[in-house]
């Protein structure tokens, strides 16, 4: 896990300068500190490093740049685009524009996924800067490592069993209650929907149920789309289509990273986790197009398409969640294409028909660099996920809104919680960026973990 330090022995002290400011800068010091900037062709562009040589042929300082206010506007964690490009060694900065938000994204960009291959680079180490509490910059830090793991590992290692055994490991970290529901208990115990999206796999599907904090704390439930990985079933997606479909998942380990901080801080609240765990195979007993499906919640359901399993899963824990009338709902989901068709890979869109748990959510992703942007549950589009033979169509014809009609079939499920949510992330990071190394990502949570201490 990266390290925040709190002392700033032996670190090389960081000077941030944009354009305007190495100008200035630059009248102050001497003809071999100016002859060297000029030589090394360095400007102050965001991201951009340059090491000043100290006596014995150390680096004394580093400069780095932060660029003009439109570049800084297109991207965000502005230190660690300039942190990826420092050799490894412990920097301090003092410039009050490096905030807690700036300090974490330097961690973030420090994450190496080495499960298969160890990482050659030591770490660029930080010291925590005024203003920034380490413990908790790290317990978020380590939250987001936990998802991206997660994310990050294959299918042949990270199936319902192993996901299984990571989520019992975090409620034992955190002094947790834990159960799961696996195989035909999940018959016995209806949940139908699970039971079949997993039916067809060498590994059980499972429900999977964490809670923790006192009894009489606000009741906050999440819930996590557990697809470990994701075939498209009989209706079977192209190769091109399969190829990161161990990140299916992506809801789950999200999930279970914000369920990391909100332990870890220490939040007031009764949290509840569910996950439901399954891979979405071909064999035998897989569900077929036009097989009618009856929920847990009694709402029968035509299963249109094999592909569209996430929502069938995600309906049931829906189901168990909204029975204990919770204060708050949330799921999170790599639910739908048509998320990314609108609104790309890194801005998932959420949906709520709470306007001022909206208004929160859009404040606290400005606040902590975490984008979001809500679409509407668009009730008039309820019509196209009614097919007629059945209660609901988990794939409407068409094509059209297919984030919006997949989050209406989710709301159908949540009739008795005070607030719901639903977060249709992405869950990868396609190209590397600043405080993002390409792989799993770690999308929404802390937007709304910065929700959760708001109200809680």
């Amino acid at each position: 896990m990266p390290i925040i330090h709190t002392s700033d022995t032996a670190a090389i002290p960081l000077l941030i300068l944009d354009p305007g400011e190495l100008s200035e800068w630059l009248v102050t010091q001497d003809a071999a500190t100016r002859a060297w900037v000029a030589a090394n062709g360095f400007e102050a562009g965001l991201g951009e490093t340059l090491a000043l040589p100290g006596e014995g042929g150390g680096i004394a300082r580093v400069l780095v740049g932060w660029g003009s206010a439109g570049a800084r506007a297109r991207d965000r964690f502005h230190l660690a685009a300039a942190g990826g490009r420092l050799p490894a060694g412990r920097y301090g900065v003092t410039d009050a524009r490096v905030t807690e938000a700036e300090a974490l994204g330097w961690l973030l960009g420090e994450y190496r996924f080495d499960r298969y291959k160890p990482a050659k680079a030591k770490p660029r180490e930080l010291v925590c800067p005024a203003g920034c509490d380490p413990r908790r910059v790290g317990v978020i830090a380590g939250a987001a490592g936990l998802a991206r793991d997660l994310i990050n590992t294959p299918a042949r290692d990270m199936g319902p069993s192993a996901l299984e055994q990571a989520f019992l490991d975090l409620a034992d970290t955190h002094g947790a209650e834990a159960r799961v529901i696996r195989g035909a208990d999940l018959d016995t115990q209806n949940f139908p929907m699970i039971r079949a999206v997993g039916l067809a796999a060498a590994e059980e599907p499972r429900l999977l149920d964490l809670r923790w904090g006192r009894d009489a704390a606000p009741k906050v439930t999440l819930v996590g789309k557990g697809v470990c990985f994701d075939t498209g079933g009989l209706n079977i997606k192209p190769g091109a289509s399969m190829g990161l479909m161990k990140k299916d998942m992506g809801g789950a380990a999200t999930a279970m990273g914000l369920a990391a901080m909100v332990m870890g801080l220490g939040l007031d609240i009764r949290l509840r986790l569910l996950v439901p765990a399954v891979e979405n195979a071909i064999s035998g007993p897989a569900m077929r197009p036009g097989d009618i499906l009856t929920s847990r919640k009694g709402l029968t359901v035509e299963v249109n398409n094999t592909d569209a399993e996430g929502r069938l899963v995600l309906a049931d824990a829906l189901a168990l969640a909204d029975e204990e009338e919770p204060d708050l709902i949330v799921s999170l989901a790599t639910l739908t294409g048509a998320a990314r068709v609108a609104l790309g890979p890194d801005v998932p869109p959420f949906f709520t028909d709470d306007e001022a748990l909206a208004d929160a959510l859009a404040r606290a992703s400005e606040a902590v660099a975490d984008p979001l942007w809500r679409l509407p549950f668009w009730t008039p589009y309820e019509s196209q996920i009614e097919p007629g033979i059945a209660d609901l169509d988990n794939a409407p014809a068409g094509g059209m809104a297919g984030a919006i009609t997949a989050a209406l079939f989710l709301r159908r499920f949540v009739e008795r919680a005070g607030a719901y949510a639903h977060f249709d992330i992405y869950g990868w990071v396609p190209a590397a960026k600043p405080g993002r190394p390409k792989g799993g990502a770690f999308q929404a949570a802390r937007a709304i973990l910065e929700v959760l201490e708001d109200r809680y």
